[in-house]
């Protein structure tokens, strides 16, 4: 393969296939290159300091790789780790590199999906922990009040395939009717984790007529793409081969069988180690 520039796209396992996934549809020029921490997965229940170490490892690879931008595909990634990797190793690792995450372009637009104000997030307890999406809507919308549930029970069930199986329909359940209870008003939920799309039809059974379910994919596609726009000086660093490659920290065999309910598609990955400096 000639040498490239490929755009990274980070996750802690496979959630973020669903986010490349929109990535080559809106993007299908440029090349890619997706790296799944499945060794170490889920981030979810892990700390601060640990999710900002294992993020910042991948971030340097991905720099290692050639790679300008980095997408953190990843909402527990993007909540604990990103903002300090933005503020205090990018200056120091390479200040002409970039690394974006999920979290505020999905904070940008949700206040115009809802119409009584009321936000719904549903997501992992990493990131309901975090607060970010409480702080950022309030940033962008702060007539909008939001309530949060975690759903420690999604991710496992998803990634076992058990997702669409009558056994799901307890733990779907559960999560939603725990969020209704918060705030019976609510009009507008938010997938706060790259899994969730997958349960989104099951989710959506359990739910009242009239709520908008909404998942994040197509909200970051938009957002990158329109951000290379605005930064030609960052598009112009980004190959166009139009390929893709996969790596995952775990087994080669376990990614490719799980990868393609995420990716929609078969895929082939090669192993990767990550590694403090």
């Amino acid at each position: 393969m000639p040498s490239s520039n490929p755009i990274a796209v980070f996750d802690s396992g496979y959630g973020g296939l669903t986010v490349l996934k929109e990535l080559r549809a809106k993007l299908p020029q440029y090349d890619f290159i997706y790296l799944g921490d499945n060794a170490r997965a889920p981030y979810g229940t892990r700390s601060f300091d640990t999710v900002y170490r294992y993020t910042l490892e991948a971030v340097k690879w991905f720099f290692k790789k050639d790679c300008p931008l980095v997408v953190l595909a990843c909402n527990t990634a993007s909540a604990k780790a990103l903002r300090s990797i933005q503020q205090k190793d990018l200056p120091k690792i390479d200040p002409s590199k970039r690394v974006l995450g999920v979290i505020r372009p999905t904070t940008e637009l949700i206040g115009k999906f809802t119409k009584t104000n009321q936000v719904g997030i549903l997501a992992t307890n990493g990131t309901v922990q975090s607060g970010s999406y409480l702080v950022e809507i309030e940033k962008f919308y702060p007539k909008v009040h939001v309530v949060q549930q975690a759903c420690p029970m999604w991710v496992p069930l998803i990634e076992n395939k058990e997702h669409l199986s009558p056994g799901a329909d307890y733990f779907v359940k559960e999560y939603t009717d725990a969020l209704l209870r918060q705030n019976a008003q609510i009009d507008t939920i938010l997938l706060a984790c790259t899994h969730y799309p997958l349960l989104k039809e099951k989710i959506a059974q359990f739910l009242p007529t009239g709520i908008n379910v909404i998942s994040q994919a197509e909200i970051v596609a938009d957002s990158l793409s329109d951000y290379l726009q605005r930064h030609p000086e960052m598009e112009e660093r980004c190959s166009k081969q139009g390929h893709t490659r996969f790596y995952t920290t775990d087994s080669t065999e376990d990614f490719d069988d799980k990868a393609a309910i995420f990716y929609g598609s078969q895929v082939s990955s090669q192993h990767a180690e990550l590694q403090e400096d």
